[in-house]
Parts: C-alpha cells; structure tokens; sequence
C-alpha cells in the first residue's frame, strides 16, 4: 500500500473510531439508564449526552490533554531553539505553526494534540530538550507534526476524555447496582422476567468491560498511526538517522513521565508508563493495553528505509 493511500485508511478509520466511541458512550449511557430505571426519558438523554460528549470531546479534548499533562505554554525567548525547528518543519510540511508547550518531567517523551492543524499544540518534556540535540530534536517534532498533517490527532485527543466519559458512566452504573438502584429498572419491566433478565444481564455486563473496551478502542487508535508517523516524520526531515538516534535513547532511558496516565498515554511518541518492573508499578498491566509498536520494530523499519 502506498504512503498517500495508507493516510487516506488512517483519516477513514479515525471516522469508524470517533463513531465507534459514540456509539459505545450511548450503549453504557442506555445501560446506566435501564439499572437506574428512568425509561424512555432515559434512553433519550443518553442519546442527548452521547452526542453531547463527542462533540464537547472535540471541542475542548487539546486543552484536557495539555492540562492533565501539566504543559505550560513555551516562552519564544527561553525556548528559541525549540520554537524555530517548529516553525521550520510547518513551512516544511505546509501547515501552520502549531502552539507549543512545555511539559517539566525529567523522562524525554513528547506528543502532539488538537481537533486539526488550525488548532493544534505540540508539547515536549524537559527531558526532552536536554537529552536530545538538534537533530534528533528535529527528528521527534517531525514524527509529531506528521500526526496533526494527517488528522491523527483529532481522534487521538477525543479518545482522551471518551475513554474517561466511558469509565465515569461504568462506575457509576456498578455503584447504582450495589446500592440496589437496579431494582426501580427491573421493577418497571411489567412481569416479563424473562426478557428483564436479559437485558440486566447484558447491561451489568457492559458497565462492567466498558472499561475495558474504551482501553482496546484506545491502543487501536495510536500502533499503526506511531509506525506512520515515523516514516512520514522521516521524509519531512529527508534525514532517518537524526529519529532513528532519538527512538534509540528513548529505548534506552528508563524514566517514565509523572503526569502521564492511561487516559492520555496513546499521545505521546512513545509509552510514558512503567513497562518493565524496574521503572514502577503495574508494568505488567501496562503491557497488556500497550498503545505503542515495539521501539526496536520501529527501529529496524526507518533502518530498512534509510538502507533502501
């Protein structure tokens, strides 16, 4: 598949994945509705507030993702550097300037965010910044800046806050059943057990892996899109040595960032958490809903493509 049709896939899927996270938000917003037992009243306001959080997920997702970062914004005289590779890879790569913000964390990592290229940040940590030079710099905001060419990071930043909206609406649901509240739901199902069975079966088993799903939905977003950004981030710079460098340090350095959190960890350019039980707790879990490609698989592919 060619570079210019694999994008085209990646802006299909984003459609199927944003659409995907509605619909999931309206299923367990309709499952919190029958434990709870309001009804068709009910049913409706879950729609209303399906389709409320999606479209306040896309508005307002950048600013949710740089908050629960804890980026500030990167002053143009103490960052110059920093500012002018930005400035110089959008001219490049046709786009305007994206804002630019500072994370202070020790561990190098950065990720990029916003709803389209108009309306975009890229965020570095200090790490970042001190661990790498120019060049590899460049080489990490170039695979960024590839993720707002291609509109990666409008769904990625909505999967921040419907991840969360989806985890809110389950523990609620779970605590509604603990404290009985499911008996008004199956009360009101006049006599037809059976089918009341059914459907609080199926509702209490979606508030309880909604979570779960949200998390895979998640990793699905961000695997495909980090190995296409490093091509991409690679032909804006015409230099694979200066990311493979970068991706080479980042394997090696075992700090992970503070502020990161699952809700938010498929945004930055490699996994912010724990993976290994010498870099903190829950490694193994991290693992299992790990949103980013192998760094040395990513690795060998801009090796074979610098060789080719």
């Amino acid at each position: 598949m060619g570079l210019y049709e694999q994008i085209a896939r990646n802006k299909r899927r984003s459609v199927v994945l944003i659409t995907a996270f509605a619909v999931l938000v309206f299923a367990v917003a309709a499952a919190f509705d029958y434990v709870v037992g309001w009804g068709p009243i009910g049913l409706i306001a879950a729609a209303a507030f399906a389709l409320c959080s999606t479209a306040g997920a896309y508005w307002t997702s950048d600013t949710v993702a740089l908050s629960m970062s804890r980026a500030r914004s990167a002053d143009e005289e103490e960052y110059r550097q920093l500012h002018n590779i930005v400035e110089g890879l959008a001219i490049a790569a046709g786009l305007p300037k994206p804002r630019v913000y500072i994370v202070d964390d020790p561990a190098p990592n950065a990720f990029a965010t916003g709803r389209n290229p108009e309306h975009s940040a890229v965020a570095v940590t200090t790490g970042l910044l001190e661990k790498m030079n120019r060049v590899e710099l460049e080489g990490v905001l170039a695979h960024e800046l590839s993720h707002i060419k291609d509109y990666d990071i409008l769904v990625s930043t909505i999967a921040v806050t419907m991840v969360g909206v989806i985890a809110l609406l389950a523990d609620w649901g779970v605590r509604s059943l603990w404290w009985g509240g499911g008996r008004r739901g199956r009360d009101n199902d006049n006599g037809n057990n059976a089918l009341a069975l059914v459907l609080a079966v199926v509702a209490i088993v979606l508030l309880i892996l909604s979570p779960l799903i949200a998390q895979l939905m998640q990793a699905a977003v961000s695997r495909r899109r980090e190995s296409m950004a490093d091509v991409e981030g690679v032909n804006l710079t015409r230099y694979p040595p200066g990311l493979i460098s970068a991706l080479e340090k980042l394997k090696e350095d075992r700090t992970v960032v503070a502020t990161a959190s699952t809700a938010t960890a498929h945004l930055w350019i490699e996994s912010p958490l724990a993976r290994t039980p010498e870099e903190g707790k829950f490694s193994r879990l991290n693992r299992m809903f790990d949103t980013h490609p192998d760094l040395d698989e990513r690795i060998e592919k801009l090796k074979a493509l610098g060789a080719a």
